[in-house]
Parts: C-alpha cells; sequence; structure tokens
C-alpha cells in the first residue's frame, strides 16, 4: 500500500485504488501509526494524540475498539499488530510519503556534497513532489511534528536551489526566489542563492542591489550585519568572479534518471578518457544525456551536426560554435587549419552531437583534434561508434522501469497539472521500451486523453504520438519521424534483415534468424544493425525494441511463408526440448524455452489459425514447461479455441496431445463436465505407453485423482523410468488419502530414488516435500527440515513458484509446530508472494492460512481471524481446495475456541466435517475429527474422535500443538484405561466412516 501524510491523509492500495480508512478519529488514529510505520507506538501516544491531555474515562477500550475498526478497512492490504508496549503498523517506511521524503533529501543532500549535482537535484524534486499540502492536517495538534516536517521542506527547497545554480541554473530561479524571501525575510542562504541566480542570468545590478536589501533587513530587524559568507558572495559579485556562462542549450525540463551512466561517463572523463560516445536508438535521449553531462564541466563546446549534409562542413560548425568568425578562406583545408589553430592550446571538452549520418567526416575531424590538441575531450552521440582507437563508449539503453514512470508523471504533470500517476504507467512506459522521447510525446498526450484511452491506443502508437515540441527539429517532432531518420540511414540488404526480424517476439538466437530469415550467412548484416541502435544484443539473442518493430513491420509485405517458417522452427525447437524437461539437463532447457517464450506463443497463436493439429503438437511439448514456469493460465483462451478448431475426438495418432489440450482449457473449477468425461474415455481407450507421461500428473491436478485399475497405470506409465517414478508418486497420494502412510512413505521414497537417477529436479522436490512431511509427522523436525532444504534448493534451481510456494508453506509449519514463530511467519510470507505472483489463489490460501495459524498460536485472535477470512476467499471451487477449505474453517473454529466461543467454533467445525466428506481421501476427516474432539461434549466423546482420526489417517500426529494440547486436556478428564478403550473405539469406527462417504 501506499500512504500520505505530506497533505490530506491519503491511502492507496498497490493497484492505486484509493481506500477510505473512515472518520476523523481512524485519520487520526492511522496518521499517528504512519508516523513510525513499520514501529511500534506505544499505546500511551496514541491515546494522547486521540485524546489530548486528557483522556475519557475508558480510553484504552476505545482505542482497541478504534484499532480493531482500522484494522478491518485496512485489511487484506496490511495489518495492525498488537506488540508488547502498543501497535505497530506492518507496512515499511517507503510505503508512507514523510518517510520517502526525508530518505530522497538526505540522498539528495549527499549526492550534493559528492558534487553529483544532477543528482542532486532529481532527488531533491522528487521528494518535494510528494508534498500535497500542510503535513498532518488529520493531528491538528502534532505542532512539533508540524513544524519539523515543514523545516525539513523548507531545507530541501534551497537544498534542490543550490543544486540547479550549481548546474547553471539562473533566470528561471529568480521569482521562485523572491517568493521564498517574502515568506522568509532573514534567511540569508536565500539572498546569497538569490544574488548568484541574477548574476547568472546577466543582472549584476540587481544582485548588488538585494545584498544591499538584505543589509538594511538584518540590521531593522536583528540588529545585526551579514554573515562573512554573504559578505564574500558580495564581494566576488563586485569584482566580476562569477563563473562565466557555458556554451550550452538551456533545458526546460528537469533531467529524470540515467544516474549510472551520468556515473560512467564522469568517470571514463575524469580517468583522462579522450573520446567518449554515447551509443543508442533514437529517442534515447542521447543529447541531453550529453548535455547534463557537460554542464558539471568548465569548457564546454556543443556542436549540433544534425542540420549538416555534407560532412565537410563540420569543421566550420565547430568553429561557429566556438565563436570564431570564419572571414576570409580560399583552400579547401582552410577551415580544419584554423579550426587546429584555434583548439591547440586550449583545454576543451567538445560535444559533437548526431554524429550517425555523418559518422565518417565525424570520425575524422575527431580522430584529428584529439591527435593535434593536447587539451582536447570529445564527448560524441552517435546511433553507432565512430569507429576509433581508444573510443570508449557508453551505451544509452531505454530507461529501467522506475526511471521510465518518473519521467512519463513529470512530463503528464506539465500538462495535466496535479497529475500523481495511474496503474496504467507502467504498461504505457514498457509498451513505448521505456524511450525518453516516446514517453514524453505520449505524456503530452493527456492533455486531451485519460491514461485509459492513451494506453489502449498504442496499438497504433506512430499516428498517436505525432504531435511533439515544435521547436525541436522535424525528426525528433514525432515518433514516426525519429524512427524514420535511423531507417534511412540503413541499407537495402539491412532493412530487407531488419523487415524479416519483425516475425520474431522477444529476440531471437543467431540459429533461429538462420533457420527462419532464410537469409544465407547474416551474421554481418546483424553485426551492422547492433552497431547503428537498430538491434539490441545481450547473451546471444538479437532483439528489436518494439517501437523499431512496429515500423519496419509496416514495410513489409505479407508474408505468410515467413510466419509459417518462424511456427515451424519453433515446433522443432520445442519438441526438441520436450524430453530434456525430464531429466538432469532440464534447467539449460528450461531457460532456453523461457527466452523464447513471446516467440512459442506466436508460432502457437499462428498455427491454431493455420495449422491446429501442429498446433496441438506445440502445445504438448509446452505443457510440461508451462507447468514447471507457472504459465499455464495464460494459455487458457488459446487451448480453448485450438480445441474448438479440432473438434469433439483427437486426430489420429495425437490422442495424448488432444489430452493436453484439454487438460490447458480447464480451470480446476468443474465447469466442463463434458468434456472431462471426453477425456477420460480417450484416456480408457488408450492403450500406452504414454509417449508424454505427464498427462497423468497435469489430468490428475485439472480433474482430480482418477479411478484407473493398477494394471491399465502400469501399461500408460510403460517402462520408461522417468514415468515410472511418477506412477510410484501416483500411488504415493492414493495410499496416503486411503489412510495408509507406510505404503505412501515406500511408494514416495521409491519415486524419489527413481526421479534422483534421471536428474529430474521437480520429481525429486516433490518426493522430498511428502516425505518431509511424514517425518515431521513422526516428530522428526530436524529430518523434516533437512528433506524440505534439499527439495528447495531444487525447485530454487528451476524457478517453479508453485512447487517453492508448497514447500515453503510446508517448511513454515514445521517451524512453527517448533516453536519458531518468527521463521515461520516469514516462509508463509515468502509462500504468499510467490502465489500471488504466479496467480495461484489454492497456494496463496494456503500462506494465509498458515499466517492465521502462527497468528493464533501466538494469542493474536484478531489477525488471525483476518488471515483465515481472505484465505476462504482466495480458496477457489475445486477438487484440490477442498482439503485446503477444510483446515481454512478448522482455523476459524480454533480461533473461536482460543476466544471463548465454543458454540460457533463447533459450527465452524460441522462445516468442516461435512465438506471433508468430499475430499479425494480421509484425511480432511481426520483434521475435522480431531478439530470437533476440542469442543466434544464429554471426554469420552474427544478420546473417539482422537481414535477414529488416528485411524483414518493410518499413524498419529506428533507435535501438531493443537493436537497436543487436545490429547492433554482429555487424557486429564479420563484414566489412562479409560482414554485408551475410547481411543481404540474411535478407531473402529473408521470402516463406518469410510464407507458413509
Amino acid at each position: 500500500m501506499r500512504f500520505g501524510i505530506l497533505g490530506p491523509l491519503d491511502v492507496r492500495t498497490d493497484d492505486g485504488s484509493p481506500l477510505d480508512p473512515g472518520g476523523p478519529r481512524p485519520r487520526a488514529l492511522l496518521s499517528l501509526l504512519l508516523l513510525d510505520a513499520g514501529h511500534p507506538v506505544s499505546t500511551q501516544r496514541l491515546t494522547d494524540g486521540l485524546y489530548g491531555a486528557e483522556p475519557p474515562a475508558g480510553a484504552a477500550n476505545a482505542l482497541q475498539s478504534q484499532i480493531s475498526r482500522l484494522r478491518g478497512r485496512l485489511a487484506p492490504h496490511t495489518d495492525i499488530e498488537a506488540v508488547a508496549a502498543g501497535y505497530r503498523l506492518a507496512a515499511p517506511p517507503d510505503s508512507v510519503d514523510a518517510h520517502r521524503f526525508e530518505h530522497l533529501s538526505q540522498e539528495g543532500r549527499a549526492a550534493s556534497a559528492a558534487g553529483d549535482h544532477a543528482r542532486a537535484a532529481a532527488l531533491l524534486r522528487d521528494a518535494l513532489a510528494l508534498w500535497r499540502g500542510p503535513a498532518l492536517p488529520d493531528l491538528p495538534d502534532a505542532h512539533a511534528e508540524k513544524a519539523r516536517l515543514d523545516e525539513l521542506r523548507r531545507a530541501a527547497v534551497q537544498d534542490r536551489i543550490e543544486a540547479d545554480l550549481a548546474l547553471g541554473g539562473g533566470p528561471e530561479l529568480v521569482p521562485e526566489l523572491r517568493a521564498l524571501l517574502s515568506e522568509h525575510p532573514l534567511s540569508e542562504r536565500l539572498y546569497g542563492q538569490l544574488m548568484r541566480a541574477l548574476h547568472a542570468s546577466g543582472r549584476p545590478a540587481e544582485a548588488l542591489t538585494v545584498y544591499e536589501d538584505a543589509r538594511r533587513t538584518l540590521a531593522d530587524e536583528l540588529g545585526a550585519d551579514p554573515s562573512p559568507e554573504l559578505s564574500a558572495l558580495h564581494l566576488e559579485l563586485l569584482q566580476g568572479g562569477a563563473e562565466e556562462r557555458r556554451r550550452l542549450p538551456v533545458q526546460l525540463t528537469r533531467f529524470v534518471g540515467r544516474e549510472g551512466e551520468l556515473a560512467r561517463i564522469a568517470a571514463l572523463l575524469a580517468a583522462d578518457a579522450r573520446l567518449v560516445t554515447l551509443t543508442g536508438p533514437g529517442g534515447a535521449g542521447k543529447t541531453r544525456l550529453a548535455i547534463e553531462t557537460a554542464r558539471q564541466h568548465a569548457g564546454v563546446c556543443f556542436v549540433e551536426l544534425a542540420p549538416l549534409a555534407d560532412g565537410t562542413r563540420i569543421p566550420y560548425a565547430v568553429l561557429t560554435a566556438l565563436g570564431v568568425r570564419e572571414g576570409f578562406r580560399t583552400p579547401a583545408t582552410d577551415g580544419t587549419d584554423r579550426l587546429l589553430a584555434a583548439l591547440e592550446d586550449r583545454e576543451l571538452l567538445l560535444v559533437l552531437d548526431n554524429c550517425e549520418h555523418l559518422v565518417e567526416d565525424a570520425a575524422r575531424v575527431a580522430a584529428l583534434l584529439l591527435g593535434t590538441c593536447p587539451g582536447m575531450r570529445v564527448l560524441a552521440t552517435s546511433r553507432e561508434s565512430l569507429g576509433i582507437t581508444g573510443e570508449m563508449l557508453v551505451p544509452v539503453p531505454p530507461l529501467q522501469p522506475e526511471p521510465a514512470e518518473r519521467l512519463f508523471v513529470d512530463r503528464a504533470r506539465a500538462v495535466r497539472p496535479g497529475f500523481g500517476s495511474h496503474a496504467r504507467v507502467p504498461g504505457i512506459c514498457a509498451a513505448l521500451d521505456g524511450l525518453p522521447l516516446a514517453i514524453e510525446l505520449a505524456a503530452a498526450r493527456l492533455r486531451t486523453l485519460t491514461p485509459d484511452e492513451l494506453a489502449d491506443r498504442l496499438d497504433d502508437r506512430f499516428r498517436l504520438l505525432s504531435r511533439g515540441d515544435r521547436s525541436k527539429a522535424p525528426r525528433h517532432r514525432t515518433l514516426r519521424a525519429v524512427v524514420e531518420w535511423s531507417w534511412d540511414l540503413l541499407d537495402e540488404e539491412e532493412r530487407e534483415l531488419a523487415r524479416r526480424l519483425t516475425v520474431f517476439s522477444g529476440g531471437a538466437t543467431l540459429e533461429a534468424v538462420e533457420a527462419v530469415c532464410a537469409l544465407p550467412y547474416p551474421e554481418d548484416v546483424l553485426a551492422s544493425l547492433v552497431e547503428k541502435s537498430f538491434l539490441e544484443v545481450s547473451e546471444g539473442r538479437y532483439r528489436m525494441l518494439e517501437t523499431i518493430r512496429a515500423f519496419a513491420a509496416e514495410d513489409l509485405p505479407a508474408r505468410g511463408d515467413l510466419a509459417d517458417a518462424h511456427a515451424g522452427y519453433f515446433l522443432r525447437l520445442a519438441e526438441r526440448a520436450e524430453p530434456q524437461l525430464r531429466g538432469g539437463g532440464q534447467l539449460p532447457w528450461l531457460d532456453r524455452l523461457t527466452a523464447e517464450h513471446g516467440n512459442l506463443v506466436a508460432a502457437l497463436r499462428h498455427l491454431v489459425g493455420g495449422a491446429p493439429e501442429d498446433a496441438l503438437r506445440l502445445a504438448a511439448a509446452l505443457s510440461w514447461f508451462w507447468r514447471l514456469r507457472g504459465l499455464h493460465g495464460e494459455q487458457v483462451a488459446t487451448a480453448r479455441e485450438l480445441l474448438t478448431a479440432i473438434g469433439d475426438a483427437p486426430p489420429p495418432g495425437l490422442a495424448e496431445e488432444y489430452v493436453l489440450c484439454a487438460i490447458n482449457t480447464l480451470s480446476g473449477e468443474g465447469d466442463a463436465p463434458d468434456l472431462v468425461a471426453r477425456v477420460d474415455t480417450v484416456l480408457d481407450a488408450y492403450r500406452g505407453p504414454l509417449r508424454l507421461p505427464y498427462v497423468l500428473v497435469l489430468w490428475s491436478v485439472a480433474a482430480g485423482p482418477r479411478p484407473y485399475a493398477d494394471d491399465h497405470a502400469l501399461a500408460l506409465a510403460g517402462k520408461e523410468p522417468w514415468a515410472r517414478a511418477l506412477l510410484d508418486v501416483g500411488l504415493g497420494f492414493r495410499a496416503q488419502f486411503a489412510g495408509r502412510p507406510r505404503d505412501s512413505e515406500a511408494s514416495f521414497a521409491r519415486a524419489l530414488e527413481g526421479f534422483r537417477a534421471v536428474g529430474d529436479r521437480w520429481g525429486m522436490a516433490n518426493c522430498l516435500d511428502s516425505l518431509g512431511m511424514f517425518a515431521h509427522a513422526r516428530g522428526q523436525a530436524r529430518r523434516a527440515l533437512e528433506l524440505l532444504d534439499e527439495g528447495l534448493a531444487y525447485v530454487r534451481e528451476l524457478a517453479s513458484p508453485e512447487e517453492t510456494a508448497d514447500l515453503l508453506r510446508t517448511r513454515g509449519t514445521v517451524l512453527l509446530h517448533g516453536g519458531d514463530q518468527a521463521g515461520a511467519e516469514a516462509h508463509f510470507a515468502q509462500a504468499l508472494t510467490l502465489a500471488r505472483g504466479a496467480g495461484l489463489p489454492d497456494k496463496a490460501a494456503a500462506a494465509r492460512r498458515g499466517l492465521g495459524d502462527a497468528a493464533r498460536l501466538a494469542g493474536d485472535t484478531a489477525r488471525a481471524r483476518v488471515h483465515y477470512e481472505n484465505a476462504l476467499q482466495e480458496c477457489a471451487a475445486n477438487w484440490f481446495s477442498v482439503g485446503e477449505t477444510v483446515r481454512i474453517l478448522i482455523g476459524l473454529g480454533r480461533t473461536a475456541v482460543a476466544e471463548g466461543h465454543a458454540e460457533e467454533a463447533r459450527e465452524w467445525f460441522r462445516q468442516a466435517a461435512e465438506l471433508a466428506v468430499e475430499g479425494p481421501g480421509d484425511l480432511e476427516l481426520a483434521d475435522a475429527a480431531e478439530a470437533l474432539a476440542s469442543v466434544a461434549g464429554s471426554a469420552e466423546r474427544a478420546a473417539v474422535l482422537l481414535g477414529a482420526a488416528s485411524a483414518l489417517r493410518g499413524m498419529r500426529v506428533e507435535g501438531d500443538p493443537d493436537l497436543v494440547r487436545t490429547e492433554r486436556h482429555v487424557r486429564e478428564k479420563l484414566s489412562p484405561e479409560a482414554y485408551a478403550q475410547a481411543f481404540e473405539q474411535g478407531g473402529r469406527l473408521r470402516s463406518a466412516a469410510v464407507s458413509e462417504r
């Protein structure tokens, strides 16, 4: 969540939606907690803040009631935790604008002290932009805190002005400084800043007048003279010692981002690099970056080469920028000679901007100057390097997401004052590749469009972004003009390959380019496109920015053969990768398919419309990859379209592929019983072995455990080692659901050895999860953690979110039952984050239930109830959520028990027991029986229920705090003989319970 107290209290969820915390009291309470977000706030301080020095009777209860109501309003986004001394808002300090303001202000001062004035100015502007009005208006009596924040704000304003002055600012600062002085007429720092701003604006007489005003005001109000620092500045201005203004274009907007590039350029120039060239695609901001760099240097000459059509005119362009008049000349070399004579003994940073269209001539001039003038350094911008020995390249890539979004918001405020941000802003910046020019053009459209309208129209980006700054050169006024400038610099061979490369989505390897583009030996042309910033290359992959790709695709005539070649190549790649995903070599193949995910999806969509049987093969080959990387949910719509195209029966020889396509259409919510029956018919008739054995795993997940006979299951598995290990996993779960833990553990142990033999990490991790749970149930916590840690190492290598969330939750349970409250909560929180990110509501519900268990066992029943209720909402209505829902209902019941509400608890437990009958086995019934034992009407009845639970599970569970407490309570009320007799009676009820199911 995001909180604002620098202005009226503002509370927003992660997606930017506003949240109303309530009336004046809740707003004041939340403001108090936000002042120390993430840290405890004492009850006394909260009471004083709410009620003043004379709180009413019952203030403690009233505070607790206010906390409870506020907690409910903030749930499920954040929580208010009860701590020993008071309460703590479970939100990081950087989620509160006041804390972010202080942090950014400190960073800005540090950057200024280090001489990085551009970064300092940017940080301080960001800090000040967080203020929306007077601080803490919802806390009218917080005078000291308001005064402290106001003072920090004033200091940040003056620090920002100081940074702007160091960067050459002047005229634009004068009105602001005069306004500030009218509010703070005794600030000597503001007087000094105004004097410097006026002098930098070419108004030295006014600057000296300001000093006289300061001297008179200080004498009248304080009876004091100006400080030595202000007097020294006055003397300096009298002597004309202010820094000479630089020959650089004055910028009308603030500079955003690029801290890394600025630092690298500064380091290179400080290390005596003679030639530094900024390279990158059009619109990346090379010119602005060069200007910001040059502002840090004395002795700068800026030369704009874009207007030149003739490279021989470069020397005269430099002479003009230096202010050297050409005079009369006759030989062709006269300009060069005069330029060398003008620069031979000077210390100068020469900025050559936009060299790409004259790159050879620019390289010759730069080489000549650097070889002749020892005091010269050259900073060039170009879409390709100058190619001179000793040249240091600084690539200027598109902006990263965070600075790109900051740039958009900054430019949007110019046309829509008060614009704060919007949930669509990240997507807009990503769609525009993070290109600063495109982002600026898009932000300008907010004058007439809403962010939603803007985002929805970016498919036609060249039409949309066609109104730019009229003062800019024509090639920088529209997005199309920027790309056309680069396109016109390519030769026809480069253009042809660029057109063909548009068939790729997300980039391509050299192998893919060779196979799909059908051009012999494309390496040299690819290298040329990279040199000219038309392509990016990283780790063997060539990628085209989406903006460039959209432009080049317009110039590509309809070529179905190119799309066919693309789809065919990626079908072959997927089928080659598929068996490799089930063994020791799965990691590099997973990485390769992940890198090609965009291409694989594009190939599948193409085949669905033109070659559905090939699409069926491709989807089948990718199904296990989608499962391992948590991507299967993305393909539901495409799978349904494909299944419609195929029809009600599998094509000859593609029964497994048909089943997998059907699986990919299912959400697991029981909403397609006819399709489930159809697929069961296909598999019942299949006489294996399966070529794609993970069919059985995915079908069980989608439709529930299938009642296949052992001989049929063996026939489907065949003799392939991975499939046999997988069969043992299925047998293990079957035995576990049936209350046969020894058989189950033995099956999982066999499966583990089978997966170890083939080196499959997914299989080993899933077996280790189950084996760890069995060890924990026997009270072997250390062994359980060893098994789970090994499994976690495997799934982290796989980057598999679902299995990682499962193992983290299991490990958290072991820690919780062992008394490690903090460790358990950290594990459950990690599992929740993973599950949410991968779109796995059932896994998220299980993690939330773990957090609820942890809070309840710690005695915080209010927080536990919130977690359980949120978990219940997240549980999807599918077969495998039955067990989780049962455990959540039991958690709510145990919370009611802890709060002394026995009847409410019985109702929760009754609901859990009724639902448990629908589960895949007896484990849920066992959980419900143990819960009911805790509220049974008699000790004998409780012992019977405990015996039934143990028999249903097939073993006695050790170390569960809830079960230990119930057993102890029952044993205290019964003799050992009576307890044993009742317990055994419950065990005999197992068969009756199973038959009822």
